[in-house]
């Protein structure tokens, strides 16, 4: 039986795991907004973030299923390239 600080401690090591996720996709569609004002976003603000942050987790549980391991740049690499390629996805759309 897990102790309240092994949950505590489960739970920490998640929301880290997932955070560079998380700040890329909290943050990718709000300066897509600021630089590309031209173009109409094809969807609202928190629907964008949230495919963000599937494709984002989706990257990050690869990397760790390929490497054995977190932490690995070539893993932060394909997070950033999968995020980029959704967002511009939405713009073209």
């Amino acid at each position: 039986m897990l102790s309240l600080m092994g949950i505590l401690a489960a739970v920490n090591h998640v929301i880290n795991f997932f955070a560079p996720a998380i700040w890329l996709a909290l943050l990718l569609p709000l300066c897509a907004r600021l630089f590309l004002k031209k173009k109409a976003a094809a969807r609202t603000i928190t629907s964008q973030v949230a495919l963000h942050l599937i494709v984002g987790g989706v990257a990050l549980l690869v990397g760790m299923l390929v490497f054995g391991r977190d932490g690995k740049m070539l893993t932060y690499l394909a997070l950033v390239l999968a995020a980029a390629s959704t967002q511009w996805w939405l713009s073209r759309r």
